[in-house]
């Protein structure tokens, strides 16, 4: 089994390329940092060579992870259509051409398109349900847990310049959204790859909703951080989505007490997560 995973270098991506190579052939892509010598470069705005590499690599899989993220695509929204949309057209057109099957990676966001960044992810969507050969969505939710990446801005890289001291911590109560650890998706693909499931839409998360303050405190508190609320009045909406699809497909299911005790342990474990 061959994996092509592109967006490796990413945040989200490089965790799946540390979880996903133990158990298959992984080849992973990057598109400007490449954080590891064996990826390879796509740049996945230019067709001829999503075609160029996907022929060279034959994937029997394509892992789509490759995306700009939601902040700066609302300041570069011409930019962002043609890397999150236009890109993902054009990788479903050269997966078909090699009889390949896409697992995408979309946001809960894509259910209620209210940005530049969400409509991307819904647009994209549609693309992906026209893939000839199968496919599956997974919606994370906000994702916490480590990565090998821990250069991009993302909310658990933040809690980690904390706990370094690099940070002060301060954290919104106004904005809930359900929790993901980025584990429990490398554990689902997994999953969809060795049962072949195919035409799903599966969001990843917990049932618990929590603030950015709430998770903050129950990561950061046990290794004796002190963590402070701010209220940021924080308008963005409050995206709510069933999560029966996990249980309804035997797939791997989690609490949020249960996420907080792994990223916990990986707190204390992080060097085992550098490559």
């Amino acid at each position: 089994m061959k994996i092509l995973l592109t967006g490796a270098s990413s945040y989200l991506g490089a965790r799946l390329y540390f979880d996903l190579r133990s158990k298959y052939k992984v080849v992973g892509s990057y598109r400007e940092n490449k954080i590891f010598n064996e990826f390879i470069h796509l740049e996945i705005t230019d067709k001829k060579e999503i075609e160029r590499v996907f022929n060279k690599i034959k994937p029997d899989i394509i892992i789509h992870a490759a995306a700009a993220e939601a902040k700066w695509c609302e300041a570069h929204s011409e930019e962002a259509i043609r890397i999150n949309q236009e890109s993902t057209k054009d990788i479903v057109t050269a997966a078909d051409k090699i009889g390949a099957k896409i697992i995408y990676i979309s946001s809960i966001a894509a259910k209620n398109p209210f940005s530049v960044y969400s409509r991307t992810k819904k647009k994209s969507e549609k693309y992906i349900k026209m893939a000839k050969n199968g496919w599956v969505i997974i919606r994370p939710c906000h994702v916490l847990g480590i990565s090998p990446n821990t250069i991009n801005d993302r909310a658990f890289n933040r809690l980690l310049n904390n706990l370094d001291g690099k940070t002060e911590a301060v954290y919104d109560i106004s904005w809930k959204a359900h929790q993901t650890y980025i584990g429990h998706i490398s554990e689902v693909i997994e999953k969809i790859i060795d049962r072949k499931i195919v035409g799903e839409i599966i969001t990843v998360g917990t049932r618990e909703k929590k603030t950015r303050y709430d998770t903050a405190w129950d990561i950061l508190t046990p290794f004796g951080i002190q963590i402070t609320p701010v209220d940021k009045k924080d308008k963005t909406p409050v995206i709510s989505d069933s999560l029966d699809k996990l249980k309804g497909l035997g797939l791997p299911e989690y609490s949020y007490d249960e996420i907080i005790a792994k990223m916990i342990m990986e707190i204390k474990q992080r060097e085992d997560y550098k490559l």
